[in-house]
């Protein structure tokens, strides 16, 4: 198999993709950073080619490991990409954020887009057809929420995500969940109005693990992916492990 292997470190999961060409096999979750966890994938896979898109402070061993096996790049600001990041810092930009937008101009290059990450945070990135990576903005997550209304009250109980409620809550669990996630559906709507009201020629792109609790509730028409993140690191190492 010519396969590449696409690390995705995130805040709350770590994910390993699975390439043979363009096509995505799998979509691994990784217990855990520890180098012996990474050499059993690069034993059953044997990848031409690896790269790492890294949020957190992962196992220093894990780039050199990578590198003996493979063709690997590490993702970050000096990285190779068919876009502009016309930013004050782009060494601050997120490796995550990278690949979203990446990915939008690999499948819709001659649009204004925007690329709504739901994940610990929700991203918003807008890319425009220049492909210009201009920022967005960065929201607390569906989790996250749940998690400050547990914390930040004496007698909420931690909820957690679930796609099923009401839209009038008749308990303490139903009045939480219809109240964060149509919260937030009604936050990307409105930032969605605010965005296309600037911009001609706009698309919508939703992925991160959460995109199925929301799909439903927005009146927006938006292009939703779960993978699409996997598929801009996979355009990107493409481009530096040439």
């Amino acid at each position: 198999m010519n396969a590449t292997l696409c690390f995705d470190f995130g805040n709350t999961r770590l994910k390993c993709a699975v390439f043979q060409g363009r096509e995505l096999l799998d979509v691994l979750v990784i217990p855990n950073d520890d180098p012996q966890t990474i050499q059993i994938l690069l034993d059953k896979y044997h990848p031409t080619k690896t790269l790492l898109s890294s949020v957190i402070s992962h196992h220093p061993e894990i780039e050199q490991l990578l590198q003996k096996h493979s063709r690997f790049h590490l993702l970050n600001h000096t990285s190779k990409l068919p876009i502009t990041t016309p930013v004050g810092k782009p060494e601050t930009i997120g490796a995550d954020r990278l690949g979203l937008v990446v990915a939008a101009v690999d499948l819709f290059p001659n649009k204004n887009n925007l690329v709504i990450g739901l994940g610990t945070a929700i991203t918003y990135n807008f890319i425009n057809k220049y492909h210009e990576f201009l920022g967005g903005g960065i929201s607390p997550g569906m989790e996250m929420r749940f998690k400050s209304l547990k914390d930040f009250t004496a007698l909420l109980p931690l909820v957690e995500k679930d796609w099923n409620f009401p839209l009038v809550g008749y308990d303490t669990r139903t009045n939480i969940l219809s109240g964060v996630i149509l919260g937030m559906a009604k936050e990307i709507d409105g930032t969605i109005d605010a965005y296309a009201e600037k911009y001609g020629n706009f698309n919508v792109l939703l992925t991160g693990g959460d995109t199925p609790y929301f799909v439903y509730h927005l009146k927006n028409k938006i292009f939703a992916d779960s993978n699409l993140i996997y598929k801009g690191l996979y355009a990107i190492s493409e481009v530096n492990n040439a």
